[in-house]
């Protein structure tokens, strides 16, 4: 493949996540400060991926992350359980106060004119607490494992859970498996924890074990610490200044083989124009495009990535790949939650220019 990503053909895991766990607070259309009940999604950028993977294009997946031993803790795990991953927790006893705790995220759903809103309660967050050597990893990669993944929202909660990424980035260079990072820069975060030029510096790190990233414009620039765009897009749905920077990924991190990320112009919370794009080692890829009837936009982006991923791991083209991803996202943001309720043959009919005629 023009990839050149080597990818094992068997293991016992096709992909293996490193990131926090999560629960969501949705209370649907009704603003927070209005609201009187919640459905509960369990989330997390790495695990979603996972799930999906799992749930949808039924590989064989984990995660690695932490577990509090309480009732969300509880609830949480039966929700991995029930997608179909493989977990590797670190335990962490409760308390009964004050945690540690399984972060928190409220996020309505907008509608119309009215945007989603998002806050979070990370604090006391156990997967904060992780540190290199919580986790056996000669013993997790020693069946075989295909794909390894993380992000940087994972790595901007504390000093030391950037380490725990390289410790497993490493451990999984040296078992001969494909890395994957999701930029998803997030300044709040990193502010936090010593500001962008420690980003930028930490995040340099991660990346020289990286093979596959995941990021816009804007992660790439903040990331990285690369400059912008040497174009300007003529629309949200423009590739080419993510195309024109390109050069000067491959400049700072020349063993990067593939670049991905989605394409969106919002015109209402609930209808969205809908692209995606990938670089592979110096090929550029382009999606269709779809208008999109969104239900809830949380997760779409980790809905193409896990679709790319799917893509490259089954021996698809770099362009069915791309086209895969870009159709399990559209597909993602017509449900509710964070993670799948699609089916990899609704995927891939829509990836092929299917429509939305009832099936019968």
């Amino acid at each position: 493949m023009a990839h050149g990503l080597q990818i094992k053909k068997t293991g016992a895991l096709d992909f293996l996540s490193l990131g926090a766990l999560v629960h969501r607070l949705d209370p649907g259309l009704i603003p927070f400060r209005k609201a009187t009940h919640c459905d509960i999604h369990v989330s997390g950028g790495e695990f979603n991926c996972a799930a999906n993977l799992a749930d949808c294009f039924r590989l064989k997946t984990g995660i690695a992350t932490a577990m509090v031993d309480y009732p969300i803790g509880d609830l949480i795990a039966e929700r991995v359980r029930a997608m179909g991953v493989k977990p590797f927790y670190q335990h962490f006893k409760h308390d009964g106060v004050h945690g540690p705790n399984m972060a928190t995220v409220y996020s309505d759903r907008g509608q119309g004119v009215r945007a989603p809103v998002v806050f979070y309660n990370r604090c006391n967050e156990a997967a904060a607490q992780l540190k290199p050597g919580d986790f056996k990893w000669k013993e997790i990669f020693g069946g075989g494992v295909r794909w390894f993944h993380s992000g940087g929202i994972f790595a901007a909660l504390s000093e030391t859970t950037a380490e725990v990424i390289i410790e497993g980035m490493k451990a999984a260079k040296r078992a001969g498996t494909v890395t994957s990072f999701d930029l998803n820069y997030r300044a709040k975060l990193w502010n936090i924890v010593g500001g962008h030029d420690r980003a930028v510096k930490v995040l340099d790190r991660i990346v020289k074990n990286v093979d596959v990233l995941v990021g816009n414009e804007e992660d790439l620039q903040l990331g990285l610490g690369i400059p912008g765009p040497e174009v300007q897009a003529q629309s949200k749905l423009d590739p080419s200044a993510f195309f024109s920077m390109m050069g000067n990924v491959a400049k700072k991190h020349p063993h990067i083989k593939v670049v991905a990320t989605t394409m969106r112009e919002v015109h209402s919370t609930n209808r969205h124009s809908w692209g995606a794009v990938a670089w592979v080692n110096g090929k550029t890829y382009i999606s269709p495009t779809c208008e999109l009837d969104v239900v809830d936009r949380v997760g779409g982006g980790d809905g193409y990535a896990a679709g790319f991923f799917y893509g490259l791991l089954s021996g698809a083209s770099e362009q069915d790949s791309v086209n895969l991803g870009w159709a399990h996202g559209a597909l993602l943001t017509t449900f509710p939650g964070d993670t799948t309720m699609a089916t990899v043959e609704q995927v891939k009919a829509l990836a092929k220019g299917g429509s939305a005629r009832i099936q019968r």
